[in-house]
C-alpha cells in the first residue's frame, strides 16, 4: 500500500490519482460515487455550493436499502424523509447504479458534513476502474482490503 505524498492517506489502489494529478472528470482531485440524494440540485448547492457533473458508474458487489431520516438539516436539505444506502455484499450480482464526481478535498469534507453519521465513507473501486469514496452503511461488513 502506497501513501498519498500529500496528504500521508494510504491509497489502497494503484487506479487511485492523489492530489493535484489530473483526474478523468475535470482536473480536480477526488471522485465521489453518488447513488442518491447527492446527485439532486437541491442538495449539491447546499452541500457543494455548485452544480456537480459527472458520469455514469457502478458500485459492484454492494447492495441498495433504505435509510429513514430524521436529521431536520437533512430533511431541509433532500426533502426527502427516506434515502437510499448501499452495504457490501460481495456477490457479484449485485450492482448499485449512479454517478461519480471530481470534487476537492473541501467539498469532499462538506460531503461528510451533510452525511448523517448512520453512514460511513469507504474508497471503492467501480465498474469503470475508478477509485472513489461512497457513503455506505455504517453498520454493515467493511469490503475486505486489497
Amino acid at each position: 500500500m502506497n501513501l498519498n505524498p500529500s496528504t500521508s492517506e494510504p491509497e489502497p489502489d494503484p487506479a487511485y490519482r492523489p492530489s493535484g494529478q489530473p483526474s478523468v472528470l475535470g482536473g480536480l482531485q477526488d471522485y465521489l460515487f453518488s447513488y442518491g440524494t447527492l446527485q439532486l440540485e437541491s442538495v449539491q448547492i447546499a452541500t457543494f455550493g455548485r452544480l456537480m457533473h459527472g458520469q455514469t458508474d457502478q458500485l459492484p458487489g454492494y447492495r441498495l436499502g433504505q435509510l429513514r431520516i430524521t436529521d431536520p438539516m437533512v430533511l431541509a436539505t433532500s426533502g426527502q424523509p427516506v434515502h437510499l444506502m448501499v452495504s457490501y455484499s460481495g456477490e457479484a450480482g449485485d450492482v448499485v447504479e449512479g454517478m461519480v464526481f471530481a470534487v476537492s478535498r473541501d467539498e469532499l469534507l462538506n460531503a461528510d458534513t451533510y452525511e448523517v453519521a448512520d453512514y460511513r465513507r469507504e474508497r471503492v473501486t467501480l465498474a469503470s476502474g475508478l477509485v472513489a469514496w461512497v457513503y455506505v452503511d455504517a453498520r454493515g461488513a467493511r469490503r475486505p482490503g486489497p
